[in-house]
């Protein structure tokens, strides 16, 4: 049990959820997107939210700021959520400005206000999960472009709710969080969505 939940903590770390949603919007979205267009958007978004962040863990790591890619302490917290919030600010202005598409812009301004929500609760001394922040706004993000473009995608819609509950059980199982810092950091991933989404939808 402890293999499998630390798998699953490793597969679906938040350090996905940004490529995750925006391969997901190219998929469902019923507008035509030329694929090099896509590969444009695509590109930049990997290099910037999971390339940059995981050379900076390592430099952080061979500094001993952190002791692991899981970040059990508020300190070690606080350098990666700031780069985050760096670079997702860089996307939503450089990578995907308003013109370009309303629905991943307001994505990602959702994953911006989730990523300062979590910085600011950090400064009070509290955590909460960075996992299920990034599920609960992916969960979201496809239940309103479902509703947007009028496509049925329950599937998806229950394998995303089934992952969130997996995720949840397996941070619990490793003892990596408490309940209420699971439930708050999902509720945060859906709000944040759910406060941007009134512009798009």
């Amino acid at each position: 049990m402890r293999q499998f939940s630390t798998a699953i903590s490793y597969l679906l770390h938040p350090l996905f959820i940004p490529l995750s949603g925006t391969s997901a919007y190219f998929i469902i979205t019923p507008r035509f997107i030329p694929t090099s267009f896509q590969a444009a958007t695509i590109l930049p978004i990997f290099l910037l939210t999971i390339i940059i962040p995981i050379l900076f863990y390592i430099l952080l790591q061979h500094l001993g700021v952190v002791s692991s890619v899981f970040m059990p302490n508020l300190k070690e917290r606080k350098y990666p959520l700031y780069l985050n919030l760096a670079l997702l600010l860089l996307v939503l202005l450089k990578v995907i400005p308003n013109h370009f598409s309303i629905e991943l812009h307001y994505y990602f301004l959702g994953l911006v206000a989730a990523s300062f929500s979590a910085l600011f609760l950090l400064f009070i001394n509290f955590k909460c999960s960075m996992h299920l922040l990034g599920l609960g706004s992916l969960l979201m993000f496809l239940i309103n472009l479902s509703i947007h473009f009028e496509i049925n995608i329950a599937i998806a819609i229950a394998i995303m709710t089934l992952l969130c509950g997996l995720t949840a059980t397996a941070r619990l199982y490793l003892r990596a969080h408490t309940a209420p810092e699971l439930l708050l950091g999902f509720l945060l991933g859906v709000t944040t969505q759910l406060l941007t989404v009134k512009f798009w939808l």
